[in-house]
């Protein structure tokens, strides 16, 4: 297949159907009008057609599937929460960027080799691990740009100093809104996650929890994102500061998920 003998080809196919969303959130009278669906539909389907075809047949469990699979996701939820919400789709300036970062990290190191799936559970509990895994990075990656968001207006605030990129992006308020919003939902997958992983863990080795890097990575973010939620609502933490605990949960996760997989896949692949 094409696909097997020309990857470099379609990772890069995949990365220039992204550029045009990133470009277009910088254009003048950036609004959420055609051309923002138009880009946003052309940036979904670049990713989504390669994970596609990189799946085909059987599950691909390497790093750069991981990355394109995620992106794709990624890319679903935002386009998800961007045609519900208002000021979602601000975020692309700092959104599409990171994203084809992601993109260029999956496509230079596409040859990794990934490691078999479990073997002794049930196939279906795997297979819900992985999608709650996905899924829990995908939010965390948005509520993470929220944060950024936050940090780069509030510091505009600060300085009284508005930037190109600034007046582009969702206003304080508005973008403390999103990042609550995608961590109370991030929270919730994740806790799924942890809870199907240990249901996993038990089926393959009788034993509920293995306390490896990855579980306590995920249990640390859990934990973060639970207690900057409780403190959200009883206390009233905002602003930078709820900025930096959702940027430690992601920190946590990514070290977590693509983290743990970079170091076994590529450092001692």
């Amino acid at each position: 297949m094409a696909v097997v003998e020309y990857p470099l080809a379609f990772s890069l196919s995949a990365l220039i159907a992204m550029a045009p969303s990133a470009l277009a959130a910088y254009r003048p009278g950036a609004a959420r009008d055609a051309t923002f669906w138009a880009t946003l539909a052309a940036a979904i389907a670049g990713p989504a057609a390669w994970s596609a075809a990189q799946l085909s047949g059987a599950w691909q469990t390497g790093l750069s599937t991981a990355l394109w699979i995620t992106v794709t996701t990624c890319l679903v939820v935002y386009a998800v929460l961007a045609a519900t919400t208002r000021d979602t789709w601000r975020l692309t300036p700092l959104l599409a960027p990171y994203l084809i970062l992601l993109g260029i990290i999956a496509t230079i190191w596409e040859q990794a080799p990934g490691q078999p799936l479990s073997a002794g559970a049930p196939l279906v509990w795997v297979e819900a691990h992985i999608v709650f895994s996905i899924l829990t990075y995908a939010i965390l990656t948005l509520a993470a740009v929220a944060g950024v968001a936050v940090f780069l207006q509030e510091r505009a605030l600060k300085t009284k100093r508005p930037t190109r990129l600034t007046t582009l992006l969702p206003s304080v308020a508005d973008a403390e809104i999103i990042q609550v919003r995608l961590l109370f939902a991030g929270g919730v997958v994740l806790g799924l996650g942890l809870l199907t992983g240990a249901a996993t863990q038990l089926l393959e080795t009788g034993s509920l929890l293995v306390f490896n890097h990855k579980t306590l990575l995920s249990i640390g973010a859990f934990l973060v994102i639970a207690g900057l939620l409780v403190a959200h609502f009883r206390t009233g933490i905002r602003g930078r500061r709820a900025a930096r605990y959702v940027l430690l949960a992601y920190l946590l996760v990514t070290l977590g998920y693509p983290g743990v997989k970079f170091v076994t896949d590529v450092l001692l692949g």
